[in-house]
């Protein structure tokens, strides 16, 4: 099932990353805070045709969102989460 945006929103999907601490223990994904940074499946209509905004982001591009932004949905047993442009603070590089 493909996720198709209307507007100025961005479908992404969260970057699972795990971490070590210190003394080597490596704590997952499930046990820490969300990440903030994720990956866009989808980009809606109302970007792709803006000629000042279509440049801004693509799918692919990871990016960092604001961290109580979007609506979660799960299809097909993966999560995303869908966001308002206005909500991507940064396309990492």
């Amino acid at each position: 099932m493909n996720i198709k945006p209307l507007g100025d929103r961005v479908v992404i999907k969260k970057v699972e990353v795990e971490e070590k601490t210190k003394s080597g223990i490596v704590l997952p994904s499930s046990a820490k805070e969300q990440p903030q940074i994720a990956e866009v499946v989808a980009v809606g209509a109302g970007i792709t045709e803006d000629e000042k905004k279509k440049d801004e982001i693509k799918v692919g591009d990871k990016v960092i969102f604001s961290k109580y932004a979007g609506t979660e949905i799960k299809v097909d047993e993966v999560e995303y989460t869908i966001v308002k442009l206005a909500d991507i603070l940064a396309v990492v590089q």
